[in-house]
């Protein structure tokens, strides 16, 4: 059922597919408008490092992962010591936690587990993110700037610096708020961040449809393949050109995904599900003859169904160092604000 509504809403909101439902979604989308408006006047908490938010104003996924962990290895490079505040979407916690490689993606949610995995900061996930920055902190009390992979539209926590990604493939649809189109705030929004990403993601030969004046561009670099259940066996992203493969994506745009597959001439049968879907084995068929195709957040819920001949894509955000430059200069300089 949420399968189906997703398709049904992406078709109207970027696709420019016409319903007679239309008149009450903008009727809903105003009563959403007005609810921004009270929430925006909440009291926000301030941390004592610097935080910066990588947001969208779009539902669904946009690259703000990638982003935000290329943002955290060229901190790094650059004498920082940052970490990672994460909701945990789809998770169980009701508290604060710090997340390993090893956390549960049903406690923790698969984002925040995938994070992890990658040893470039400490990740916590919290639905009170002040307060998941607090636990975090007195954890790690090295940390001096903290990286919140979402929480653009979490007004209880002040922040310094705001990155907005956006799709390139996608842009802002139809530029309605949700639910008659993708947007979580307006647009005019825009005019408050401190950086737009724009996400050309990952075929260099294929300019993004959408392109913004003063934007940064972030492109999604793919290496090799990795074994779901044995990590250590890896294979050139090449490795399954020609081939007929199963294509599994519960991310916010699964149609990347497919396509890139399809660039690379890989024979997909695909299989979409909705972001963070909660995985069983019987998603799939029981009897499988092809490999299994996924992305690396997929591959986080499916390590622990037992698929033998599966493999995930992990992807490397590649950003200017101008974007680089201009955030490590408003982190040392930009008061926060809520």
């Amino acid at each position: 059922m949420r399968a189906r509504l997703e398709r049904w809403l992406t078709g109207l909101w970027y696709e420019g597919r016409r319903t007679g439902w239309m008149p009450v979604l903008i009727g809903l989308s105003r009563l959403y408008g007005w609810g921004l408006g009270w929430r925006r006047r909440t009291s926000a908490f301030a941390l004592p490092v610097p935080v910066l938010v990588v947001g969208n104003l779009t539902a669904g996924g946009t690259g703000k992962t990638p982003l935000t962990l290329a943002l955290a290895q060229a901190l790094r490079a650059r004498g920082w010591h940052p970490g990672i505040l994460s909701r945990g979407y789809g998770g169980r916690h009701s508290t604060p936690m710090e997340v390993t490689s090893v956390s549960s993606p049903e406690e923790v949610g698969d984002e925040p587990v995938l994070m992890a995995g990658r040893l470039l900061a400490p990740v916590w996930v919290g639905r009170a993110r002040a307060a998941a920055g607090q636990a975090l902190l007195r954890t790690h009390p090295d940390v001096d700037v903290l990286l919140c992979d979402d929480g653009l539209q979490h007004r209880a926590l002040m922040r310094s610096v705001e990155v907005v990604v956006v799709d390139g493939g996608r842009g802002w649809g139809n530029g309605r708020l949700l639910p008659a189109g993708p947007l979580r705030e307006p647009l005019s929004r825009l005019a408050q961040v401190d950086a737009i990403v724009v996400n050309q993601g990952s075929d260099p030969d294929t300019p993004p449809r959408f392109s913004l004046e003063g934007s940064y561009a972030m492109r999604l670099r793919a290496s090799e393949w990795v074994h779901v259940q044995h990590p250590e066996r890896r294979v050139p992203w090449t490795y399954f050109q020609g081939q007929n493969c199963i294509g599994v994506a519960g991310i916010g745009n699964p149609e990347r995904f497919f396509s890139q597959l399809d660039r690379w001439g890989i024979q997909v049968q695909r299989y979409p599900f909705p972001d963070h879907h909660p995985y069983r084995r019987t998603d799939l068929p029981a009897d499988l003859r092809n490999p299994v195709l996924m992305t690396e957040k997929d591959a986080i819920k499916w390590r622990r169904l037992g698929l033998d001949d599966a493999w995930y894509l992990p992807l490397e955000a590649l950003v200017d160092t101008a974007l680089i430059d201009h955030l490590a200069t408003l982190l040392t300089s930009k008061e926060p604000h809520g």
